[in-house]
């Protein structure tokens, strides 16, 4: 049996002349109609695009901005009481968590050879001041030797005594006076050796230099403590522990939105559905690299009337950086959209019409966000238009539409979608 190839040259010199045959004509017509119908389903209504827009609507709303940074509370003002002399602790009189008023003794030296040294003192000023009255008495006896001498050479007419003499006893008073300066001076010097002495036993008591609260005691009774190059500390003492400061980190990222005054708030994890406020109080200067990470320290004031916060605790604060009120809102999605170049373009062709539109790369999307200006799109006819807009603050989420065309209510697009096939 013989077969024949329809698609050869004799099916079309056969199409050919069954054109001119009312029943070829017809043939040519039912396969036409054919692909038609073909169009007809794959494209339903014969320009719909392949996808659909995903849109939201614009809002007006209130717009809270923060930024978060980690950190660890401490009192607002520490102080660190050490000893300046070198002895055995004979009394520690304060303890861990007591409270402890400004001059209240905390713990005492032996202060046996402290003593012995003041009483040496004593006895080298009472030297001293002997010391002075005897030069005195040298000044009375050499002055009046002196005016005897000069007495007796009036009398004798210059002859006797001789000049010789005259000038010994001269000098011999004014070595007298400079004898009872001398005298006094070390009068001075011993009493300032007895007030060094008397003041080192003052300084073997220790006291509190502030009211507060002690936060760590690091000696007990019989101890030896050694003073060297640096004063030994004995006790680490809290001013007011019912105002606090939380020490933060913030990333070089979020500093430029950092101000003075702003609010905050804070957890911690041993109140961990409590939020405690805060207060900005100073942003650091420098900066601190940690792990190739920049970041500024930041004080915030703390309040602690409960005494619910301890120093030390880790604390993850937020910061406000802005509270916008009853602002247009557009999500975050709708400014990062673009549509691609077949889509916004919308040809009418039979080929735009059979094959797919796709959604626009990251890419493409990238290169229009910086070479664009800001804006939005809104579908209008079925398209997408775009809308130019001026945009503010954001938090991550929503951003803030300062100026523009766009209204509330008006339904921006956020993505594309294709459909399913």
């Amino acid at each position: 049996m013989n077969h024949t190839n329809s698609t050869g040259p004799e099916f079309l010199l056969a199409a050919s002349s069954g054109w001119r045959t009312g029943k070829g004509r017809w043939a040519i017509i039912a396969v036409a109609a054919a692909v038609v119908a073909l169009l007809v389903a794959i494209i339903p209504g014969g320009a719909s695009p392949q996808g659909l827009y995903l849109t939201e609507e614009a809002v007006t709303g209130n717009l809270l901005v923060t930024i978060s940074a980690s950190g660890t509370l401490q009192p607002t003002r520490t102080v660190d009481i050490g000893s300046e002399l070198s002895g055995t602790l004979e009394a520690v009189l304060a303890n861990e968590n007591e409270r402890v008023a400004k001059g209240q003794v905390l713990a005492r030296l032996d202060t046996s050879k402290l003593l012995d040294a003041a009483a040496k003192s004593r006895a080298a000023v009472a030297v001293a001041e002997a010391a002075v009255a005897q030069a005195r008495a040298t000044v009375a006896e050499s002055r009046a030797t002196l005016n005897r001498l000069r007495h007796v050479a009036e009398l004798s007419g210059g002859k006797v005594p001789s000049k010789s003499e005259l000038e010994s006893a001269d000098a011999t008073y004014q070595r007298a006076i400079a004898n009872v300066d001398s005298t006094k001076a070390a009068v001075v010097q011993a009493r300032a050796a007895l007030k060094s002495d008397e003041t080192n036993i003052e300084k073997a008591v220790i006291r509190s230099p502030i009211n507060g609260v002690v936060l760590a005691r690091k000696v007990e009774p019989g101890q030896t403590v050694v003073a060297a190059m640096t004063a030994p500390v004995l006790f680490s003492l809290a001013e007011d522990l019912t105002k606090m400061e939380l020490q933060v980190k913030v990333d070089e990222a979020d500093v430029g939105s950092v101000k003075l005054g702003q609010p905050a708030s804070f957890t911690v994890s041993a109140w961990p559905v409590r939020n405690f406020p805060a207060t900005l109080l100073r942003v650091g200067i420098g900066s601190t690299i940690t792990d190739n990470v920049v970041t500024y320290k930041t004080l915030l004031a703390v309040a602690n009337d409960d005494l619910a916060l301890r120093p030390g605790m880790t604390a993850t604060a937020r910061i406000v950086t802005a509270d916008r009120k009853n602002v247009l809102l557009v999500p975050n999605g709708a400014l990062r959209f673009t549509p691609s170049t077949a889509v916004e373009a919308a040809p009418d062709g039979l080929v735009s019409k059979i094959l797919p539109r796709p959604p626009p790369s990251r890419k493409q999307q990238a290169t229009a966000t910086k070479s664009d200006p800001q804006r939005v799109w809104v579908l209008h006819d079925g398209q997408p238009v775009a809308m130019p807009v001026q945009v503010g603050v954001s938090n991550g989420r929503q951003s803030e539409i300062l100026g523009g065309e766009l209204k509330t209510g008006m339904a921006v697009i956020t993505d594309y979608q294709e459909v399913p096939k």
